[in-house]
């Protein structure tokens, strides 16, 4: 599933942080991928999560609800990313490399396990941190 969501952070528009994303049905048939677009479309929230949690949404057919799916993300989400996705009712939640500047799934907050939201979905993080966190590397190595 890691390996679905660094193939989508290479959809990233060269102006945009590779981020890629990728949801799973309950069979771990893909539903939906995407990558940021925050710069391509000028749009502070066309982060990859939300674009792929939107499409996947419309995908499966339970209204706005992910019941049983699993969103794979190259970089630990943010704040936002963080409260779509306990509000879509993912079941798990994998990401790769930790953001420990922005990340809220444990790095600088922890959204997606406070005890006072109705739905806190399964997360494993850290998974093929290395080439995840290498695309954030060489993306703002760059730039600098």
């Amino acid at each position: 599933m890691m390996t679905s969501a660094l193939e989508a952070a290479a959809l990233s528009g060269g102006d945009d942080v590779p981020i890629g994303a990728v949801v799973f049905d309950p069979d771990g048939v893909e539903l939906a991928r995407a990558a940021n677009r925050r710069e391509a479309d000028a749009d502070p929230t066309a982060h990859a999560e939300i674009l792929a949690l939107r499409a996947a949404a419309h995908a499966f057919g339970d209204g706005w609800r992910l019941p049983g799916c699993t969103l794979a993300v190259t970089v630990e989400p943010c704040t936002m990313c963080a409260g779509a996705i306990s509000l879509s009712r993912v079941e798990l939640l994998l990401f790769g490399a930790w953001e420990p500047k922005t990340g809220a799934v444990g790095s600088l907050y922890d959204v997606v396990r406070d005890p006072r939201h109705p739905h806190r979905p399964q997360v494993r993080g850290g998974i093929l941190e290395e080439p995840c966190r290498a695309l954030m590397v060489d993306f703002f190595t760059d730039r600098r």
